[in-house]
């Protein structure tokens, strides 16, 4: 059976997990294929708002197997938080969350590591969320990490201890002032290693190849967006990981010729937490309106967004690298309200008018071009029926469609997972 797959399109903060949500009573299995507690997946139902940073966004569906895939890494620490916060609401997740053998483990040394890497970078910092992510990740591809199979080898805290040394002699070198007891760190870590030890383990691949056997459906869930992808986003201003459909094969172990769908999240607008280029930022009262009516704050880091127009010279890169087959458009009402939306359709590149992401977009080589189209004033988050939308707001989506040659299938008009439009 072929895998689906949803990732974000934009700078990440899009929504995935609203639609993870929403589209899991149609999957068998959800699994995470890359990212770690620097993600912050929101879905709100019920009048309770949820965050997750870790556990897939189907486990609050009894039916649904959770997998964290091989591509995550997981800070025992953070994930034992999670736990707790899903045995308010009676979520049975010992059944229902598998987690890969393959997967690595964040140390209590990875983060003190990043907040060492990042303070000496002074301003030339690239907007870390601190959470031990870049550090792992170099661990893994230097061939130091250490897994979730260690932890059911006798060797593992010996393998710990090692590596917990070599970080505190890098941390020395950085010459900064990071103050820690890590006595206390540890023993908060492996308080939470046996709370883990739990969970059922699985040779993913395996797992997930046995699944699709049995013709069992299974939908891919990214973590961060495709403009934070290691390799094709704005570098260095990027996650450590691979957040495009690519990800999907090596994070979880899937043939690429086993992916169907892939599904593309984007907002109405567009948003960026924390460093790098951004070329549709506004620093006026339509940016600020963005951000007070979106509730634009990071939902792992609390930091507030930067918000601009949407950009399409970005959407349409992201899409074409994806393969992205059907388009969901978040935060739709976030819009309503404004006289003139703006849509960048281009950019004047070095004196040249490109339509196309090139290597280098900060603001001394890049100036956006727009296209107004006159806004919507109605309020949406009530409408169950895109045929019931404001004329304007079709306009706006039809115009996005056709640009971007793929079919947009979702509007969301609000938080909650019932104020949502198919198309």
């Amino acid at each position: 059976m072929a895998v689906d797959l949803l990732l974000g399109l934009q700078w990440g903060d899009e929504g995935k997990g609203k639609v993870v949500d929403y589209l899991t009573k149609n999957y068998d299995s959800i699994a995470r294929f890359q990212g770690g507690p620097n993600a912050g997946h929101t879905l709100e139902f019920d009048g309770i708002k949820h965050v997750l940073h870790t556990i897939p966004s189907g486990i609050f569906h009894k039916d649904a197997i959770n997998i964290v895939g091989n591509g995550v890494v997981i800070d025992p620490v953070i994930f034992q938080k999670e736990l707790d916060g899903l045995e308010k609401f009676k979520i049975d997740y010992k059944k229902s969350l598998l987690i890969s053998r393959k997967a690595h483990l964040i140390l209590p040394t990875h983060r003190l590591l990043d907040a060492a890497s990042e303070t000496a970078k002074g301003k030339a910092k690239i907007g870390s969320t601190l959470k031990g992510i870049g550090p792992t990740y170099m661990d893994k591809t230097g061939r130091n990490g250490l897994r979730i199979g260690d932890l059911e080898m006798d060797d593992w805290k010996e393998k710990y201890r090692q590596l917990a040394n070599k970080h505190q002699k890098m941390i020395e070198f950085y010459n900064v002032d990071v103050q820690y007891d890590l006595k206390e760190l540890e023993h908060e870590f492996f308080k939470a290693i046996e709370k883990i030890k739990e969970l059922t383990f699985i040779d993913s691949e395996e797992y997930i190849h046995r699944f699709q056997a049995e013709g069992k459906t299974i939908l891919a869930e990214g973590a961060q967006g495709s403009l934070l992808d290691i390799d094709f986003g704005t570098y260095p201003f990027v996650t450590s990981s691979n957040t495009t459909a690519a990800g999907a094969c090596t994070g979880l172990g899937i043939a690429p010729t086993k992916i169907k769908d892939v599904f593309g999240i984007f907002k109405a607008y567009t948003t960026r937490v924390g460093s790098g280029p951004f070329p549709t930022e506004l620093f006026d009262a339509d940016g600020e309106r963005m951000a007070k009516v979106g509730h634009e704050f990071g939902a792992t880091t609390g930091r507030s967004r930067r918000c601009g127009w949407l950009d399409l010279v970005a959407l349409k890169y992201t899409t074409q690298i994806n393969g992205v087959t059907e388009l969901m458009m978040m935060k739709a009402d976030v819009l309503s309200g404004f006289d003139t939306l703006k849509v960048c359709v281009g950019y004047e590149y070095k004196g040249e008018k490109i339509a196309h992401l090139p290597f280098n977009i900060e603001s001394e080589n890049v100036k956006p071009i727009y296209k107004e189209f006159e806004g919507w004033s109605e309020d949406i988050t009530k409408v169950k029926d895109y045929d019931a939308l404001p004329k304007n707001l079709k306009t706006y989506v039809e115009f996005i469609e056709k640009e971007l040659k793929t079919p947009i299938k979702l509007v969301s008009v609000g938080p909650d997972r019932k104020e949502t439009i198919l198309i």
